[in-house]
């Protein structure tokens, strides 16, 4: 229930705070832009940032905003390193980097 500088966040707290202002942007451009809909957005990384806790907490948001039972789907792409995201995440492209380039597996 305080006030604190946004200089006094961890990158944890950083990332969810970000995260939560672009879904919530989201919602008030859609609500006040005559029926435009944000249907897909991206996340790239900060998942790095986050303890096990607020990693479970942003998987969570992010797949209820992406489940097909749900009344305004969207599609979420998220661009991340971390491995608990690649076992989680059925539906994914892996760029693999190597000596010839990167290549999609």
């Amino acid at each position: 229930g305080k006030t604190r500088r946004g200089e006094t966040l961890s990158g944890g707290e950083a990332f969810m705070a970000a995260l939560s202002m672009a879904l919530g942007m989201s919602d008030v451009i859609s609500a006040n832009s005559g029926g435009i809909r944000m249907d897909s957005m991206f996340v790239d990384e900060g998942f790095g940032s986050l303890d096990a806790n607020a990693l479970e907490q942003a998987l969570s948001v992010l797949t209820e905003l992406s489940d097909c039972d749900g009344e305004y789907v969207r599609q979420v792409g998220i661009i991340s390193h971390v491995e608990t995201l690649k076992e989680r995440i059925d539906n994914k492209i892996v760029v693999k980097t190597g000596i010839h380039g990167s290549k999609i597996c």
